[in-house]
């Protein structure tokens, strides 16, 4: 490392000294903290970024955000060229860099790693980061520590691309990365053009309610709120309220937000019982997840929840039914035949009874360990891949070979069959690829997809929900002395180690009618995380305690004297 290049690292990193007693831990959410102690985090992310964008020569994004953690919170995390997270094989020296002591450390480390990976810091050789923050105050100093952590190697320049959401920083890497336009007004027009393109190519005959036209939105007193009354303006056939917004005094993430809807089952701030019958959505706070609800009744604040599960299995129904009138295939001239494989990627997580009907209706599931980077890469191996979780976080991927074959087909069904059903269908999947978020889950346009679909079904939200009746769950938690002494297979649904205890939850399991639980370790704390199902709430909340009581039997504290 040049001497200058040494000078300017230790004199900025000088200016950010890290919190005493705090051990930081790079994950799927980045780095997460109460905001007054993140300022050297963020600072020494702007540097891991330069580096990142060095090694892979390519634009990549630093987003400030805590999503849906309470508003004295924030956080960073990076997304990779690709538009996805940072790599995982970079998260240890993300780790190391932030828990360095001392600026000369912090340095030791930086010429150690630039060696091993052959990143030269020699000015000359240019490096571009993205910034985004939320709406949270702290975001404004916090990113102006991320600046000087991107100027504090030689060739990076920083471009603030202002207050976003998440997953618009990460489309926009994603498009930056592909030679395409990637400001704000550009992911707008694409997202809303493509939802009109669907609009346009609902069947003829297709019978809207016009009360069914009309979507609520809990904007989480965040930045989803507002970035969604922009968007609604450029929408027509689509009403939209924004409820929470942020302009009205609400508190970011305070008894609103996806979040809150979908582990309280109650209705947000801002909506009350005379909404009975509306269709409504949440978004959490930097809208990268995304739940309905409508209320129950008119003399409860409960609802009728419609998770991530449910539409996924919206998704996974439209894009089945296009493909399948595609593979009609009328014209026995078309010499451009391609079966497109269509997967559904869930988590044990996943809601038994959303598995059980969506391979009933014809569709190839497989899971993963629980984390969307699992899912994301599972997905990714399909022609179209689609995942989410339960919590609304998810999107769906579509493989570069269907993506050009989608658009040879469109083209030559527009010379041999203009406006035939199999042009419709590769119109409309080809306007999905564009709706959809490819990089990450998105609320926004994962919100337009989902009411594009309903109009095109002719369906009202409580149609939706009936695809299936969820099983009643229960998760529990319990307290170990060593996580790491359980050990997964099968994505997380069996456990090897330790000897007996599967065997053990196997024979509790099998006394409850639809039965299913497993265990795995938190990622996070010394607890071991339980998840059972059955027929009623009664039998779930039964094999949940009696699962906890093996685990603690096996693993809790007693078991170590």
């Amino acid at each position: 490392m040049k001497e200058e290049q040494r000078s300017l690292l230790l004199q900025s990193a000088s200016l950010f000294s890290p919190p005493q007693g705090v051990k930081l831990s790079y994950g799927t959410a980045g780095f997460r903290a109460d905001a007054s102690i993140l300022q050297s985090t963020v600072y020494r992310v702007g540097i891991l970024a330069a580096l990142r964008s060095l090694k892979t020569r390519s634009v990549v994004g630093l987003m400030i955000t805590a999503s849906h953690n309470k508003v004295t919170d924030n956080g960073v995390k990076m997304a990779d060229p690709s538009g996805g997270m940072l790599s995982q094989d970079w998260e240890p020296l993300a780790d190391q860099l932030a828990n360095a002591p001392t600026s000369e450390i912090l340095v030791s480390l930086i010429t150690e790693f630039v060696e091993k990976e052959n990143i030269l810091l020699d000015g000359e050789q240019s490096a571009q980061i993205l910034l985004g923050r939320d709406t949270r105050p702290s975001g404004e100093y916090l990113l102006e520590a991320a600046k000087q952590g991107i100027k504090s190697v030689l060739g990076a320049t920083a471009l603030d691309m202002g207050v976003l959401t998440t997953p618009q920083l990460h489309w926009m890497v994603r498009a930056r990365n592909k030679g395409m336009k990637a400001t704000e007004s550009d992911y707008f027009e694409q997202i809303s053009s493509s939802f009109r393109c669907l609009v346009d190519l609902i069947p003829n005959g297709t019978k809207i309610n016009p009360a069914d036209n009309k979507v609520v939105v809990d904007g989480a007193n965040g930045v989803g709120g507002k970035k969604l009354e922009i968007l609604k303006s450029l929408l027509n056939g689509l009403a939209i309220e924004v409820r929470n917004s942020g302009t009205g005094g609400g508190v970011l993430n305070e008894g609103v937000g996806a979040d809150f809807v979908q582990k309280e089952k109650v209705f947000p701030h801002e909506f009350c019982s005379k909404d009975v019958g509306i269709r409504c959505a949440s978004l959490d706070g930097d809208a990268d997840r995304l739940v309905y609800f409508s209320v129950a009744s008119d003399c409860s604040s409960k609802i009728d929840l419609v998770d991530g599960d449910k539409m996924l299995s919206l998704f996974a129904l439209f894009i089945k039914e296009q493909l399948s009138v595609l593979n009609e295939e009328k014209n026995e001239r078309s010499d451009n035949k391609y079966q497109a494989r269509l997967g559904v990627v869930q988590t044990a997580y996943a809601n038994g009874a959303s598995t059980k009907y969506l391979k009933q209706s014809g569709l190839e599931v497989i899971f993963t360990p629980t984390g969307v980077k699992y899912l994301h890469e599972k997905a990714a191996q399909y022609d179209i891949g689609i995942y989410f979780e339960a919590n609304g976080h998810g999107t769906i991927l579509f493989s570069e070979g269907v993506l050009s074959w989608l658009e040879a087909k469109n083209n030559e069904l527009a010379s041999l069959a203009k406006g035939s059903e199999q042009q419709k269908a590769a119109s409309r999947l080809l306007a999905v690829s564009k709706l959809i978020n490819q990089a990450v889950g998105d609320a926004l346009s994962g919100l337009l997809l989902v009411e594009a679909i309903l109009q095109h079904m002719g369906w009202s939200i409580h149609k939706w929900n009936e695809l299936y009746q969820d099983l009643p769950s229960r998760q529990l938690k319990v307290k170990v002395v060593d996580r790491t002494a359980v050990v997964t297979t099968n994505a997380e649904t069996r456990v090897v180690s330790p000897p007996g205890i599967q065997e053990a939850i196997d024979s509790e399991t099998v006394k409850y009618p639809q039965g299913r639980c497993f265990i795995r370790p938190s990622g996070t704390e010394d607890v071991i995380r339980v998840y059972a199902e059955a027929s009623t709430q009664e039998d779930a909340d039964s094999l949940a305690n009696s699962v906890a009581s093996i685990v603690d039997q096996f693993l809790g504290f007693g078991s170590a004297k």
